[in-house]
């Protein structure tokens, strides 16, 4: 069964005369960079004005990726991000995120943050006021209290919903496997069956719906590299499950001598690879954004070809690049100008179920009569992105 992904990159340059600048071309290669700069996974765009108003005043790339998540976790973007999202098999919503600074190479961040709505700024706390990394749940909310954070429900009549929803259909679907009684007809507890080995069944349960991280890399006007992430992890989880989102290396990455990157899909799988750290180092060994990109995809899908992944990827000097695996109908894209170009639905192109892959990149960029730049992923209509549903999967 096909899966709906409508993963948008969300971008913002720093002139008009840039914008115009950057000709349309069938080459997915990005020839030149911007800065400052902000970008993030799906079409979270009102984190991306947020996150670039705060560049185009001179703040910090830190700054603007902790604005820009913030502002994804007081919208509740999509119920995947912030309180009163994404339910856990008991009914609760945690919270993980995670914000590193490309100058010090510090990170500060939280997961299965309870009871605290400000995931990224506890975070941001983690990396200014520790010496650690990675602080983790109930703990991790006594240290968010002592830092001056509300202590609340992240409970919300959707989440409530949900998970009564969930429970009606005998808890379907879930994330257990070799247990007793069959996780696939009702409700546990369970019990493990012994003698099973662990296997990869190539069932994939993740999908658009269930699951969304926002990942953001910014750049200041200063060159300065920042990553941020928030998310309230996969929907109806096992309780205290970590996907890849707040884990450095993992979610998101950045190195200032290279680049950033941040990844979004199947967690469970992803984290495994630790995508955006692979990412940065083929470009420290001198792939650019695109194919860094790709070859850590690659990796993926050597053992999991049915993963749903994208990840972005973007070099100190401003230049970027987006790569998707999917099974999925993939939306058109619009960019607004002259400052913030966001990704928007527009039109529809269908990947024939069996998988392909395509590429977005700053060079990417097509002016139509009303002046609006367009973006349209596939060989539908535009050729400015190779797209086809006979690409052979490595």
């Amino acid at each position: 069964m096909a899966i709906m992904l409508l993963l948008c990159l969300c971008l913002a340059a720093i002139t008009a005369e840039a914008m115009a600048s950057m000709a349309a071309t069938t080459e997915c290669v990005d020839s030149r960079g911007i800065m400052p700069l902000v970008i993030n996974t799906w079409n979270f765009s009102n984190a991306t004005q947020n996150a670039w108003k705060e560049l185009s005043i001179g703040g910090s790339a830190l700054d603007a990726v902790e604005i820009g998540c913030s502002t994804c976790e007081r919208e509740q973007c999509d119920h995947t991000v912030g309180w009163g999202g994404s339910p856990d098999e008991n009914g609760e919503t945690t919270l993980d995120a995670l914000i590193m600074d490309g100058p010090t190479h510090k990170c500060g961040a939280v997961a299965g943050l309870r009871r605290v709505k400000d995931a990224i700024s506890v975070a941001r706390r983690v990396l200014d006021n520790t010496q650690h990394s990675l602080l983790v749940g109930d703990l991790a909310t006594n240290f968010a209290i002592q830092m001056g954070f509300k202590e609340e429900s992240l409970t919300s009549e959707w989440s409530q919903k949900t998970h009564n929803d969930w429970k009606a259909n005998k808890c379907q679907p879930n994330y257990w496997q070799n247990v007793v009684p069959d996780p696939k007809d009702g409700c546990g507890p369970y019990k493990p069956v012994k003698g099973h080995v662990p296997q990869n069944t190539g069932q994939n349960l993740v999908n658009y719906e269930n699951h969304d991280t926002i990942g953001m890399v910014a750049i200041d006007r200063n060159g300065s590299l920042a990553v941020g992430t928030s998310t309230n992890g996969l929907r109806h989880k096992i309780a205290g499950r970590v996907g890849d989102s707040p884990i450095p290396g993992a979610g998101g990455y950045v190195d200032q001598d290279v680049g950033g990157a941040a990844a979004t899909g199947d967690g469970d799988i992803m984290l495994r690879y630790l995508l955006s750290y692979q990412a940065v180092e083929y470009m420290r060994q001198g792939l650019a954004p695109k194919q860094a990109g790709e070859e850590t995809l690659k990796r993926v899908l050597k053992k999991y070809p049915n993963v749903m992944g994208a990840i972005v990827v973007v070099d100190k000097q401003g230049k970027y690049g987006l790569k998707i695996y999917f099974y999925i109908k993939l939306m058109g894209i619009v960019f607004q100008a002259p400052h913030v170009l966001t990704l928007r639905e527009a039109f529809h192109t269908v990947c024939v179920e069996g998988g392909g892959q395509c590429w977005a990149t700053s060079d990417s960029l097509h002016k139509n009569s009303m002046g609006t730049t367009l973006l349209m992923i596939g060989a539908f209509m535009y050729t400015l992105i190779v797209f086809s549903s006979d690409v052979n999967r490595p």
